[in-house]
C-alpha cells in the first residue's frame, strides 16, 4: 500500500511544473545567483502582499527571526518574552544574542501564546515579545499590541507557519515592528531548498537587516560592522515567486481539508482543532490532540499513514534553555506541557485527497 506522507512535494510541482521550470531556467540563463532581480521582485511582491513598504529576503527563517531581533536592538541581558510551544529557532535566536528567552504558557486551543499571563513576566529587562502564529492560526495580536505600547516593547511576530493567515482581516506578520517567514520546503508557501523573509515598517529597520544578511555591507568590501552570510538566493526567490501567485488558493484548499477532517474524525477522545473567530486559520498543521495519542500513532503507521508530534518536548524543558537557567527555576507550564503529551498532526498540504482524508479518519475512528 502506498504511504500517504505528512506532505507531497511532488504532486504540487507536477501542478506548477511549466512555471516552475521556466522561473528556474530564466535563472540560470540570466547568470545572477545570489541577490539578483528574483529576490529584489520577490521582496517588493512580500510587502505588497501584506501591506508593509518594506521585506528583505535572508537565508532562512531562523535568520530571520535573527537578524530582526538584532535590527529591533535586541542585546546581550535583555529579556525576550515568547512561548516554550513551537520550534526551538524561535527561542534558539534569543539566546545568541545572548539575552534571555522568558517563556509564557500557551491557550490549549490554539497553542499560541496566552497573552493574559505575559504582562506578570514584564521586568526593566524585558525589550521584545515574539509571539508565534502556530500550525498557522494567528496568535492574539490585539492585547500584545496593547501591551507592547504601554511598555514599549518591540513585537517580532514568528510567521514561519502562517503566510497568509489573517488576524481580523490582516495578514500576519503586519502587527509587529517585524514579520518573520519561512520557505523550508515543507512550509505552506516553500522553496525547493531553504529561505526566508523579514517585512517591516520602519526604514531604518530594513536597512539594518539588509546590512546584517550581507557581512554588514552596503558597499563591496567596505563594511559598517560584523554581519552574517544570510542572502536569499535567486533560484529559491523564483520558485516561491511561482508559488507566491497561488498561496490563497492552496490555502484556502487546506481550510477544505481542515473541514473534511473535522467532519469525519468521529471519536471522543479526540480534541480537533479550533479556528477563533475572527482568525483565519492556513492549516500549516492539522493538529488534533488525545490522551490515547499513542494508540492512534500506531494505528496509523500500521495502515501506512504519517503522522507527527509537534513539539513532543517544549523549550523551558530543553536542556538547551534549562542548562541556561531562562526557565525561572523551572515553571509548570501546565498547557504547553499537556499539549506536548497529546498532540498529533495528520497530512495536511493542498493536493491531498478526500478519499485520503477520509481513509485516515476512518483509521483514527476505530483505532483501538
Amino acid at each position: 500500500m502506498t504511504m500517504i506522507p505528512m506532505v507531497d512535494l511532488q504532486r504540487q510541482y507536477e501542478i506548477l511544473k511549466t512555471d516552475i521550470d521556466a522561473a528556474i531556467f530564466d535563472v540560470l540563463n540570466g547568470g545572477r545567483f545570489i541577490l539578483g532581480p528574483a529576490v529584489l521582485e520577490l521582496e517588493r511582491e512580500i510587502a505588497a502582499y501584506h501591506g508593509t513598504p518594506f521585506a528583505v529576503g535572508v537565508a532562512s527563517g531562523t535568520d530571520a527571526l535573527l537578524l530582526a531581533l538584532k535590527a529591533c536592538g535586541i542585546r546581550s541581558g535583555d529579556e525576550v518574552i515568547t512561548t516554550p510551544f513551537t520550534f526551538i529557532a524561535t527561542a534558539e535566536v534569543i539566546s545568541l544574542l545572548q539575552a534571555k528567552p522568558i517563556f509564557v504558557d500557551i491557550r490549549p486551543e490554539t497553542f499560541n501564546i496566552d497573552p493574559d499571563k505575559i504582562e506578570e513576566k514584564i521586568t526593566e529587562k524585558t525589550k521584545a515579545i515574539i509571539p508565534v502564529h502556530l500550525f498557522g492560526h494567528p496568535a492574539d495580536m490585539d492585547p500584545l499590541v496593547t501591551l507592547c505600547r504601554k511598555y514599549h516593547l518591540k513585537i517580532i511576530e514568528d510567521c514561519a507557519q502562517a503566510f497568509g493567515a489573517l488576524y481580523h482581516g490582516k495578514p500576519v506578520g503586519a502587527f509587529g515592528d517585524a514579520g518573520c517567514f519561512s520557505f523550508f520546503p515543507s512550509k505552506n508557501l516553500a522553496a525547493y531548498g531553504d529561505g526566508g523573509m523579514v517585512i517591516v515598517r520602519d526604514e531604518e529597520t530594513a536597512k539594518q537587516i539588509k546590512l546584517l544578511r550581507n557581512h554588514g555591507s552596503e558597499v563591496k568590501y567596505y563594511h559598517k560592522f560584523p554581519g552574517y552570510n544570510s542572502r536569499l538566493d535567486e533560484i529559491q526567490a523564483a520558485v516561491i515567486r511561482v508559488k507566491l501567485r497561488r498561496i490563497d488558493t492552496f490555502n484556502e484548499a487546506r481550510r477544505g481539508n481542515a473541514d473534511i477532517y473535522r467532519a469525519s474524525i468521529k471519536r471522543d477522545d479526540v480534541i480537533l482543532p479550533l479556528e477563533i473567530e475572527g482568525c483565519r486559520h492556513v492549516y500549516h498543521q492539522f493538529t488534533i490532540r488525545s490522551k490515547n495519542r499513542d494508540i492512534i500513532m500506531r494505528a496509523l503507521a500500521n495502515n501506512h499513514i504519517s503522522s507527527a508530534i509537534y513539539y513532543p518536548v517544549p523549550l523551558h524543558r530543553q536542556e538547551a534553555f534549562a542548562r541556561r537557567e531562562t526557565t525561572d527555576e523551572g515553571p509548570v507550564l501546565v498547557n504547553s506541557e499537556q499539549c506536548a503529551a497529546e498532540v498529533l498532526s495528520l497530512p495536511m498540504f493542498p493536493e491531498l485527497k478526500k478519499e485520503e482524508i477520509l481513509h485516515i479518519s476512518d483509521v483514527i475512528n476505530h483505532a483501538s
